[in-house]
């Protein structure tokens, strides 16, 4: 099924599937494909399906649409394709094309078939071979490759393959992309590449049992691939797809050994390969199969066959001298350089997904790493408050009864938020949107923490703009997200000599976005630290804060097409901006020229 990978972006990682005629892309969540971008438009554009594929249409927006680095407005899509919405950077792969086995990757192996004799003298049926490492020495200097035909193809093909490779993420998905490009050189009938999955044997290859007849099929299809499985398989077009690829096991065998790429041809017009019957048995009169060698071990083979018509199209006999071979020792050493090719990207392939998993297990490691710290400073709470409340049931003391009450309530206090901040930010949630006052939303906020100022002598001010109109908005998600700012600014001014926190409401002047925004007179935030403050488990409150409020908060923002800005400066306080955009009151789009970096100071 066609996807589209946010690669780049705020939503980085999020795979939207694609399916039916037209797909939306922007801001807005009536949008399939919902990107939290404040430079993406509300209707940015739209994956409109064709014939042909799906196209990328772009509905008029404020920023532009880019396909591969060039403003469009409608373009037809392929593999690989990069998009760029804003500052948002999304890949498009269309599933399976024409002429590549499509069904689940685990029936892959149910379509080859390996036929093989153990003692067959293959060497004698071999009419071209070259060694595993003149794939590397054509693609160092394709400049010195033999003829112009080879160089040609060459260029076309490293180019292709390179842009394939620098965009296509799935594995799988590159290595169709690679078989397809080879195909598009060599008239090949059916194609395969086939990778290594456990360390090299002594043997490259498992042989038949015992009393197995040469040409016989293995009847143990999934022990016999144990070794190396199927990732990529080819029919030319017009050919049946349903019939089992054969491949010569003693073939397979032969090139790892040998460590050789080889050209079989005419195999059932010549006298030298009729003792390859488990060749010529199932149709096959030309085969190309070369290893896959990388830098440093052979990942897998390139096998590609073609049955080669000893008439003409009109049925005449072919004439004295003329040949119908397909495959000649230009395509063998193409076949070998894109082998190598493609063996280059599977190296760096899995490199990036070992990278990409160190990564998501230093993640894990560093989540429970602070989980643990929080929790533990949590427990140590309760356990005081809890040494606490025996000392006074004890002794009846009613003031330790209430002092140890008093605490064992602040750490439950604390349990919860953590765990609510927690499901927060994991779970993607649609935010129930509303025509909300947030100016009714604010009041409440600051009513709520009103006793906590009053308590710690901070002058608690508010200035609300009374014309602000209602904005569409979650009016929980956003009373929860102004309840974390406004704590957070409290605790940010209780050394302050005089503390105080303004909580405060407008509309920007553009008409298209309105603001609520928090001030405080503390210490400030350090200009190096500003983009750390939004990041999970970061807090500069110690046992105090649970490390996701900021992370939640922006979180939530984001969710309504909306963000977070700050503005701070060491000893002179800070200036939190929550951004909410309003409806479009025309069919026109006004740019967004306020972000997170280019967002003009506040008054």
């Amino acid at each position: 099924m066609p996807r589209a990978i946010v690669t780049k972006g705020v939503d980085e990682g999020k795979q939207f599937a694609l399916s039916g005629e037209r797909v939306g892309i922007g801001r807005d969540a009536t949008n399939r494909v919902r990107l939290h971008d404040t430079e993406v438009s509300r209707r940015h554009a739209e994956f409109a399906h064709s014939a042909e594929g799906y196209r990328l249409v772009d509905r008029n927006s404020a920023n532009g649409t880019f396909v591969n680095g060039q403003s469009i407005r409608d373009v037809l899509l392929q593999t690989g394709d990069q998009i760029q919405i804003g500052q948002t950077i999304l890949v498009y792969t269309a599933g399976a094309r024409s002429g590549v086995w499509d069904s689940p990757r685990g029936d892959l192996a149910d379509r080859i078939s390996l036929i093989a004799r153990h003692d067959l003298e293959l060497p004698s049926a071999i009419v071209q071979s070259i060694g595993e490492t003149e794939g590397s020495r054509i693609l160092a200097h394709p400049e010195q490759a033999e003829g112009p035909w080879l160089q040609n193809a060459l260029a076309n093909l490293m180019y292709q393959a390179t842009q394939a490779v620098s965009h296509i993420l799935d594995l799988n998905q590159l290595l169709d992309r690679i078989l397809e490009l080879i195909f598009r050189h060599l008239d090949a009938d059916r194609g395969c590449i086939m990778l290594r999955d456990s360390p090299v044997s002594s043997s490259p290859l498992t042989p038949p049992p015992p009393g197995k007849r040469e040409g016989d099929e293995d009847d143990t299809p999934k022990l016999a691939l144990a070794e190396f499985q199927p990732k990529a398989v080819r029919w030319r077009d017009g050919l049946n797809r349903q019939e089992k690829m054969s491949i010569s096991r003693t073939l397979m065998d032969y090139v790892l050994r040998e460590k050789q790429g080889v050209l079989v041809s005419d195999v059932a017009r010549d006298e030298r390969f009729q003792a390859v019957q488990s060749i010529v048995r199932h149709g096959i009169s030309e085969i190309i199969c070369v290893p896959m060698k990388g830098r440093h071990e052979t990942l897998g083979l390139l096998y590609l066959d073609a049955r080669t018509p000893s008439r003409d199209p009109l049925g005449s006999p072919l004439p004295a001298g003329k040949s119908a071979n397909k495959f000649t020792r230009e395509h063998l050493y193409l076949a070998g350089a894109m082998a190598h090719h493609a063996a280059l990207a599977v190296e760096e392939t899995r490199y990036y997904q070992a990278m990409v998993q160190a990564e998501r297990l230093a993640a894990v490691g560093q989540t429970i790493a602070a989980l643990s710290h929080h929790i533990k400073n949590i427990l140590q709470g309760l356990r005081s408050g809890s040494e606490i409340l025996r000392l006074g049931l004890k002794d009846m003391d009613a003031v330790l009864l209430q002092q140890g009450w008093k605490n064992i309530e602040k750490n439950q206090g604390k349990i919860y938020d953590l765990v609510m901040d927690m499901l927060s930010y994991s779970k993607e949630r649609e935010p129930n949107i509303e025509l909300a006052d947030l100016n009714a939303t604010a009041r409440d906020t600051v009513e709520l923490l009103a006793p906590r100022a009053k308590e710690l002598g901070i002058a608690l001010t508010v200035r609300f703009d009374e014309t602000l109109p209602k904005c569409p908005a979650d009016p929980e998600g956003i009373h929860r997200a102004l309840l974390n700012i406004l704590g957070n600014a409290l605790d940010a001014v209780e050394e302050a000599e005089s503390p105080s926190v303004q909580v405060s409401t407008a509309q920007e002047s553009d008409a298209e976005w309105v603001r609520i925004e928090v001030r405080d007179n503390g210490p400030g935030i350090p200009l190096e630290k500003i983009n750390d403050i939004f990041r999970p488990f970061v807090s500069t409150k110690g046992a105090r804060g649970t490390g996701l409020g900021l992370a939640v908060s922006r979180k939530i923002l984001r969710e309504h097409g909306g963000d977070i800005l700050v503005r701070s400066q060491p000893g002179q306080g800070s200036l939190f901006i929550l951004r909410l955009p309003l409806p479009r009151v025309s069919s026109t789009e006004i740019p967004n020229t306020l972000s997170l970096q280019s967002a003009p100071p506040p008054n």
